[in-house]
């Protein structure tokens, strides 16, 4: 798709990460050397700053705070000042730990670079996914150690930013942890080191599935203007959100990607608006049904739809020569063939896993970094997206090439026209 939207008379992104760009080359070298586990005044105390504070933020604050001793919020920030009172409101019943300043509640635009300039070391990312490339940027630029919501991205351009941010964190020495939660449950992990160890052998085809019916949507109120609107609906707009097959189906194509140990590099396919049509649903597709192609020639079936009234279906298959694995969240992980094995052991909120494993990398000196992988599975939904918008095919060196970005050049409240919805055949620049 090509450029969209223009918005005056607010902060500019590009302007943002140009300087920033520069801040974080010129401070590499500075931050690379850290104490392992060492934060302020010799503690290993984890102190969490939450940017987003919408349901996943909030979320994602409760689980931190249950993941491990030594935790507590010491900041949060949200453009709009009833999320935010909301949030803290729903924390209180951590006590202590949750208690955060009125100072050290930030709104508006500029709340992040707020949340980032204080004495926190951990950073949740959880607003629409739109930001998350200026977000990651200023965080890891900053040496704070990161937890991100899932995608990281929803264009060409904020995948390279995000692409440089992991080579960033990486020579700091920071934590990166991304909320593709699969990669932290017991079960998942388990199959897929059976996977990789040669359970069903060679890998000759790969399915994933996110079909369910519909989500939730605000009712535009008295005072709202087109941008507030759009940002409180973020889901339905793709500049936003990156279309739910970015937003949503970004988990199944993980977990093909995490069994092939690769990303695809080719995709065409079919999607449309057929049941979500009225205009409170913005402009994204309701369906999408993509054909992916790896490295080695392997094929990966990929459906998603967000259609009230239909049958739900969250799952993955990866078929081998010798057996398939077939997983499907809260239900089943099994593996059919000779080297038959099927999950049964207790289960681990992955939830909260993942700032369990964050957190103790970061302890131990060792921290682990997931920003590429969960980049690269951004990415296969984005180019798969935008095949689906297109009607092309598309291979996905030549699609992060084109800089396709979404975002406007001005973010502020004021008015903001909604784009007509992708016509394959005549949708797309590239």
């Amino acid at each position: 798709m090509s450029k969209q939207h223009d918005v005056s008379d607010g902060s500019s992104r590009r302007d943002f990460l140009r300087t920033t760009t520069a801040a974080v080359v010129g401070g590499t070298l500075a931050s690379t050397v850290r104490v392992p586990g060492a934060f302020a005044a010799g503690s290993d105390e984890i102190r969490v700053g939450v940017i987003g504070c919408g349901g996943r933020g909030t979320g994602a604050a409760e689980n931190v705070l249950n993941a491990a001793d030594g935790v507590r919020l010491v900041a949060m920030g949200d453009l709009f000042p009833d999320r935010l009172q909301e949030s803290v409101k729903n924390l209180t019943k951590f006590g202590e730990r949750s208690a955060v300043p009125q100072d050290r509640q930030f709104t508006g635009f500029d709340a992040f670079e707020k949340v980032i300039a204080t004495d926190a070391n951990y950073i949740i990312l959880a607003t629409p996914p739109a930001f998350r490339p200026m977000h990651l940027q200023a965080a890891i630029g900053a040496g704070k150690n990161v937890f991100t919501e899932k995608p990281v991205a929803v264009d060409a351009a904020g995948y390279t930013t995000v692409l440089a941010a992991y080579e960033t964190a990486k020579q700091k020495g920071l934590g990166v942890a991304a909320g593709t939660q699969r990669r932290h449950h017991a079960a998942y992990i388990e199959a897929m080191k059976r996977v990789h160890d040669g359970a069903i052998g060679e890998i000759v085809a790969s399915r994933a599935y996110w079909n369910q019916g519909g989500l939730w949507s605000k009712p535009r109120q008295a005072g709202w203007t087109d941008v507030e609107y759009q940002l409180r609906n973020w889901l339905y707009y793709t500049w936003l959100s990156g279309d739910h097959i970015v937003e949503q189906h970004v988990h199944n194509l993980d977990v093909s990607n995490w069994g092939l140990g690769a990303i695809p590099v080719r995709v065409f396919g079919v999607g449309g608006r057929q049941a979500r049509t009225a205009p409170e649903y913005g402009y994204i597709y309701d369906h999408f049904g993509l054909d992916f192609e790896y490295p080695n020639g392997v094929h990966m079936l990929s459906m998603c739809r967000q259609q009230p009234g239909t049958p739900g279906l969250v799952a993955e298959t990866l078929v081998g020569t010798k057996g398939t694995l077939e997983t499907q969240d809260g239900r089943r992980y099994e593996i059919t063939g000779p080297s038959a094995w099927k999950w049964t052991g207790e289960y681990t909120n992955p939830y909260q896993q993942e700032h369990t494993d964050l957190i103790a990398s970061i302890r131990a000196g060792k921290p682990i970094n997931e920003l590429k992988q969960v980049a690269g599975s951004t990415l296969t939904a984005i180019v798969g997206r935008e095949a689906a918008y297109t009607g092309k095919v598309l291979v996905f060196d030549e699609y992060v090439k084109t800089g396709e970005d979404l975002m406007p050049d001005q973010i502020a409240f004021g008015p903001m026209p909604v784009p007509p919805v992708a016509v394959p055949g005549t949708a797309g620049t590239m």
